[in-house]
């Protein structure tokens, strides 16, 4: 059997393998690899798809010819060995998931398979189901082992707006039960009231890739799902939110560990801005703090704090305090009482509002984030909240402009890797096509891109369900490209013909719609060569300790 191992941009590697049991023995072997110390250093995640497996790397951990090279023999190795245990839970039962068989959908189902309701019925009940992977949505799995004949069943044309949770269902080749209520276009033959995700209690997803499950017929079903257990409710008593922005999110550094169970990693959409304010107000790079688009909020602070505000170059964002204008870029004093205001982000779509120790929003998934696709996280500010903080160390002093010009009123110029699915023309049209314009449809899932003036299509497609990361430029079949951000779903069915490199994804995150966007093609080493560069700028533009001339 053939395995391909291939850079999946500067941040993972796609292990193409013959099928899913393959994909995996693969994760399997590396995840085992990784847990005895016997892998290199920086392997965070092995993501398993229809037929291949993503290796996501940890931060700051480059793509190198070693990593490929242990990858490639291991992933063949693998192949040719007997089934391995997967991620050790082979010790694990089969999993019976009771069933009340009175979807909606069950005698369409019959009929497309020329059977009838109770045929359908015996035929889920009398198989083991394996789940394959996970995606689309937290603890969604996908489960092969149907007969031939439901295995061919195709979605509804036209997908529903909301699927209840709970629900029981089969398309496309595969089996699953919707972990939660959620628009879907599967076909409903049952309901069950097993709980297959709870963001609060680990080990979060009920099933993982490998386990072995089995629908049992039922009269109820055990009733709908209870649901996920709530997160502490966002009772604070630090900060009070007296007008939330257009959009303001809490945000630290993501889910590093998630897209196997399908929880998208989330995080800032310009990590090194928000990072740059962490720094400043005297926190590690990747506390929660606030990302705030367009216009900020209001905030009343119940304590004495520093804080600091940084967007997309220095004098960009508008900042008062008690109505008095304060510069962004530095470390303010706030007095308990006082109110904060960030107004209007004047260059880019997002700046980051730091708060000495950190917003203490509660842990969901080990993460304080918000995430907008899977509703992860406290979700958008409201007025009304109130936010705690914690426990702040020494703020910094002053941040430096950055080397260089500031950016001009041109295209955004963003470098990239070669895809993983790409092929020479297609990606050479991708960069030679440009500049794109920013739809307005992108968000913190996808920065939807469309030509100028209508210009023609590149020619988009379809791939089995793969794993994904943020950066990737898939091209789905109306030939737009679509950049993946922090909120991205874990598994996509579009190929990726680029990737926006790890120290320009920060860039991605600042583009408006409207902005031109350009494409330039770089290699691994400068890809490598610009993030070590990017993080020693950054570490060099905050300087001092407060309190400064310039913080004052």
């Amino acid at each position: 059997m053939s395995v391909r191992v291939v850079a999946f941009g500067d941040t993972a590697l796609l292990v193409e393998v013959g099928g899913i049991d393959e994909a995996h023995r693969v994760a399997s072997s590396v995840t085992e690899a990784v847990r005895e110390g016997q892998a290199p250093a920086g392997i965070a995640e092995a993501v398993v798809g229809a037929g291949s497996v993503v290796v996501r790397l940890a931060a700051h951990v480059p793509v190198t010819e070693e990593v490929t090279a242990w990858l490639s023999d291991r992933a063949a190795a693998a192949c040719v060995e007997g089934p391995v245990a997967v991620s050790g839970r082979s010790d694990r039962p089969h999993l019976e998931i009771p069933t009340a068989f009175d979807g909606p959908d069950l005698g369409t189902v019959a009929e497309q398979v020329g059977g009838t309701v109770d045929s359908v019925v015996a035929a889920l009940v009398g198989s083991d189901l394996r789940v394959a992977f996970l995606g689309f949505a937290p603890g969604f799995p996908y489960l092969t082992g149907l007969p031939e004949d439901l295995a061919a069943v195709r979605r509804r044309p036209t997908p529903r707006v909301a699927v209840p949770a709970g629900a029981v269902a089969v398309a496309g080749g595969f089996a699953s039960v919707y972990p939660e209520a959620m628009p879907g276009g599967w076909m409903l033959v049952g309901r069950t009231g097993v709980t297959l995700f709870d963001p609060v209690r680990p080990p979060y997803a009920l099933l993982r890739p490998g386990d072995v499950v089995r629908f049992t017929a039922a009269d109820r079903g055990g009733g709908a799902p209870p649901g996920p257990t709530p997160p502490p409710a966002r009772t604070g008593h630090d900060i009070e939110v007296l007008h939330p922005g257009m959009l303001t999110l809490v945000e630290d550094g993501g889910r590093a560990v998630g897209a196997g169970i399908g929880v998208p990693a989330a995080g800032p959409a310009d990590p090194e801005t928000m990072g740059l304010a962490n720094r400043l107000a005297g926190n590690p790079n990747g506390a929660a703090a606030l990302e705030v688009t367009a216009a900020g909020p209001s905030l009343r602070f119940a304590v004495d704090s520093h804080v600091a505000v940084v967007g997309d170059g220095p004098g960009v964002v508008e900042v008062r305090i008690d109505d008095r204008p304060v510069g962004d870029g530095a470390v303010l004093p706030v007095h308990r009482g006082q109110v904060v205001t960030v107004g209007r982000v004047r260059r880019g779509l997002r700046a980051y509002l730091a708060v000495a120790g950190g917003v203490a929003t509660p842990l969901v998934v080990g993460s304080r984030s918000t995430d907008m696709l899977s509703g992860l996280g406290p979700g958008p500010l409201r007025a009304g909240d109130w936010l705690d903080v914690g426990r702040p160390g020494r703020p910094r002093g002053r941040l430096l402009p950055p080397p260089g010009s500031a950016a001009g009123p041109g295209p955004q110029v963003l470098r990239i890797l070669p895809g993983p699915h790409r092929s020479a023309p297609v990606a050479a049209a991708l960069v030679d096509s440009g500049p794109w314009v920013v739809g307005d449809a992108s968000n913190r899932i996808g920065v939807r891109l469309v030509p100028r003036g209508g210009g023609a299509r590149l020619p988009g497609g379809e791939i089995p369900s793969t794993g994904m990361v943020t950066g990737a430029v898939q091209l789905p079949p109306d030939g737009h490209p679509v950049i993946l951000m922090p909120d991205h779903a874990t598994l996509g069915g579009y190929p990726v013909v680029a990737c926006v490199i790890a120290a320009d994804l920060g860039r991605a995150g600042q583009l408006r719609p409207g902005d031109s966007v350009s494409f330039v093609t770089v290699d691994l080493p400068a890809a490598a060569r610009a993030h070590s560069a990017q993080e020693r700028v950054a570490a060099d533009r905050v300087e001092g300790w407060f309190p400064t001339r310039a913080a004052t």
